[in-house]
């Protein structure tokens, strides 16, 4: 296969911490001999596993990259048994712009794998990850939020794996990340999703949904923080301390998580209609079957009745549409099964 334009700045291989780019040149109007610059740190010592560490796979999700900027600019090489690679901002361009998908091309990152050296900027970038970091690593966490459109209690995810023992050993890596949520999680559009790419690569994968609304909070950034120190401690990479015995940091209370699960397309409300959305419960809620979870107003005339959107299963709201105005084929809602509350961390 061709070779991959895109080039470190570092070396991949070196000891201790070093802070650089990958380089994938772009010519363009106002920079002829241009590239884009994508950030990443790596920090290696010794012989252990390798993490990679992924954010800002969509522009507009914030957790990921501030946790993973402060962790790049905090981790020192005496912490670590073997190797952290630290991508923030994923699909730079995308994070620039502070959109979901890239300006350059349109391209969604995390439908756009394996990639191609010869295709589109986002495909060079997915081509990368896929033949250069992917197979570098033997953990990997993409951190994930609802970015501008959606909004979710604050969960880590994996996926049913046809590997028992591969999904196995994911489940124990997202109990260790500790979000308050944990999720077996059902995609509706799975083609070319980093997600498949790691976990056909026999990887150890974890993803998140900490939050939405195209912002962060202290919340959910706070659990960005614990979780990947969880993760890294899982994976044998960094050790626990004694402020790491599974304790909530603001309360001092021990940590635990809620077993979520996504069986099937019933977990799903789409909207059919266009207009002003009034959601009629909140995250979190538990709804039985036949709940009205929103109304749909029409924005065209007055005196008209709005559609109710009813839960097409019970459980409890784990997403909801963010903005107020709806479209036809907007995800309005997500009901999950509860199916274990109060499982302890794994850190």
């Amino acid at each position: 296969m061709r070779a991959s334009p895109i080039t470190p700045t570092i070396d991949l291989d070196a000891e201790g911490v070093q802070h650089g780019f990958l380089k994938l040149p772009y010519s363009r109007d106002d920079s002829a001999w241009g590239a884009i610059m994508i950030p990443l740190t790596v920090v290696r010592r010794g012989d252990g596993p390798t993490v990679l560490l992924t954010g800002g796979n969509h522009g507009d999700e914030y957790e990921g990259p501030i946790a993973l900027a402060k962790l790049a600019g905090s981790l020192d090489a005496a912490e670590v048994n073997g190797c952290v690679i630290i991508v923030p901002y994923m699909n730079y361009p995308a994070f620039r712009a502070g959109l979901r998908t890239s300006p350059i091309d349109a391209g969604n990152l995390n439908r756009s794998f394996p990639g191609r050296p010869d295709g589109t900027v986002t495909e060079k970038i997915a081509d990368y990850f896929q033949r250069h970091l992917l197979a570098r690593a033997d953990y990997v966490l993409d951190i994930h939020a609802g970015g501008r459109t959606l909004d979710f209690v604050p969960f880590a995810a994996i996926h049913v794996l046809p590997d028992g023992e591969q999904q196995r050993r994911c489940e124990h890596a997202m109990r260790a990340f500790g979000a308050p949520y944990s999720m077996r999680m059902l995609e509706l559009d799975s083609v070319g999703l980093f997600d498949s790419a790691v976990e056909e690569a026999g990887k150890v994968f974890v993803s998140t949904e900490l939050g939405g609304g195209g912002t962060s909070t202290a919340a959910s950034v706070a659990i960005a923080d614990r979780g990947v120190r969880g993760f890294l401690m899982h994976a044998g990479v960094i050790e626990r301390k004694a402020s790491d015995r599974g304790m909530d940091a603001r309360d001092g209370g021990p940590r635990t998580t809620t077993l979520l699960d996504m069986p099937d397309a019933r977990c799903y409300t789409t909207s059919e209609h266009r207009g002003l959305l009034e959601m009629c419960r909140d995250l979190g809620e538990m709804v039985e079957a036949g709940d009205v979870l929103a109304r749909v107003h029409d924005i065209d005339r007055t005196g008209a009745r709005p559609v109710e959107y009813m839960a097409r299963r019970s459980g409890l709201l784990a997403a909801r549409h963010f903005p107020g105005l709806v479209q036809a084929g907007d995800t309005v809602a997500v009901v999950a099964d509860v199916v274990e509350r109060n499982l302890s961390v794994a850190v």
